[in-house]
């Protein structure tokens, strides 16, 4: 499944360090951060269960990394 996030990421660096940090993360298949639009796609089998573990992975490189609902 993939599904398309809207973000708040502060720099391009800090946008790349999340995207690589949430790739690591268990049942994600790939993500895809583009600072410009400031939007996000992820790739995972459930997202719902993903989505904790998604963000804390991204705090732990940049703690301002947002999901805007």
């Amino acid at each position: 499944m993939k599904k398309i996030f809207k973000i708040e990421v502060d720099c391009a660096i800090c946008a790349q360090k999340c995207e690589d940090a949430i790739k690591k993360v268990e049942g994600v298949t790939g993500c895809q951060i583009n600072f410009m639009t400031q939007k996000m796609t992820l790739e995972a089998d459930d997202i719902d269960d993903v989505m904790k573990n998604v963000l804390k992975a991204a705090h732990k490189v940049e703690p301002d990394f947002e999901i805007v609902e």
